[in-house]
């Protein structure tokens, strides 16, 4: 696991990683500290570790623009 300074995120919060690859497969897990939201992708266990980030990363920013405009959260 590591941490990451959301760019893409307007908050700039900050997000971790934890990549589990098992057979082909790598599942990437993004959480987000300031909310607790995870989010999760699985891709090719070749793809590269910047790659498998971004996915997780834009998947995660998307679900929290969607509970902020839902009022989930603030």
């Amino acid at each position: 696991m590591g941490g990451y300074n959301a760019h893409a995120m307007a908050d700039k919060s900050e997000v971790y990683f934890e990549i589990t690859v098992v057979g082909g497969s790598a599942r990437v897990a993004a959480v987000d500290a300031a909310t607790a939201i995870e989010v999760t992708v699985v891709g090719p266990a070749g793809a590269s570790t910047s790659d498998l980030k971004k996915l997780a990363l834009a998947k995660l920013t998307a679900r929290i623009a969607r509970e902020r405009r839902e009022g989930r959260i603030p």
